[in-house]
């Protein structure tokens, strides 16, 4: 009887201060307590996840940067075929721009017949200035054509064979155009150089020559169609001792940008050279 009365005594005495304690839990007064007692497990949750972290971070870390280097290489090779797409779509635009302008040229200039040719090669000599073009005498092409593009006078061809010519610029040392002022209509001789350097010789000293002068061909020595737009005088040299004036000219093509020409297939060249007295006749 004494065993079971302690029984129920223990029984409610523990529902009692079950009660109590959830009293006082929804009451909020064992928060600080409970925060206590719970802040060393937290605790020890932090310091077993943070090791957790570090162990998986060594054990993945090297695969990690293997597939990081693996991407980032692929992304280099992406980059640099873009690059070069973007350079030859940029290089293709150019190409058809200034096909685009030899087109406009050779139409508003219907009173010549011309061939277009691309641009194969160069002289790879620094003294001499040729280029080599894609047509030739198959195409209608022969010696002496005058070669030109929508900026101006390129120069003449000089040698030809069935698919392809070479061709003379008038940068080129051995090359002569007879050419005039555009303003007063003086006539004067336009020289090549070794160096590339353009120059307007043997111009009368009482003729009026000054910076900005436009530069046509002449038809004088037979060689050339009149009126091409040469250049523009860049620089002049006058000495009143010599006979003549002379001037440093700016081509109007740049003849290391020549992609595209244009040759005139109708001119015939007149070669007068057995009219010139003194001169030997074959």
């Amino acid at each position: 009887m004494n065993s079971l009365f302690q029984r129920y005594w223990r029984t409610g005495a523990l529902t009692l201060l079950v009660a109590g304690l959830l009293i006082l839990a929804l009451g909020g007064y064992l928060t600080p307590a409970l925060r206590l007692a719970s802040a060393p497990v937290v605790a020890a949750q932090r310091w077993l996840a943070s090791r957790y972290l570090a162990v998986f971070q060594a054990i993945n870390s090297p695969q990690d940067m293997a597939e990081l280097r693996q991407r980032a290489s692929l992304l280099e090779e992406e980059n640099a075929r873009l690059q070069s797409q973007v350079i030859e779509l940029q290089q293709q635009l150019k190409d058809s721009q200034f096909k685009d302008e030899l087109l406009g040229f050779a139409r508003s200039h219907p009173e010549d017949t011309y061939v277009g040719a691309n641009v194969i090669g160069r002289d790879p000599s620094p003294f001499l200035h040729y280029i080599f073009i894609d047509k030739g005498s198959d195409d209608g092409l022969s010696r002496g054509m005058p070669v030109v593009t929508a900026q101006g006078l390129v120069g003449r061809v000089d040698a030809v064979i069935a698919n392809a010519a070479r061709v003379q610029l008038i940068n080129d040392p051995a090359s002569s155009v007879n050419v005039q002022l555009a303003a007063s209509r003086t006539e004067a001789m336009l020289q090549g150089s070794l160096t590339g350097d353009v120059t307007l010789e043997m111009v009368a000293q009482d003729a009026e020559l000054k910076p900005g002068d436009v530069i046509l061909t002449s038809a004088l020595g037979g060689n050339y169609p009149a009126n091409i737009l040469v250049g523009q005088v860049a620089s002049v040299r006058k000495l009143e001792t010599a006979l003549f004036q002379s001037a440093s000219v700016q081509p109007s093509v740049n003849f290391s940008l020549l992609r595209s020409v244009l040759v005139v297939v109708d001119f015939e060249p007149v070669d007068i050279t057995p009219l010139v007295p003194g001169a030997t006749t074959p």
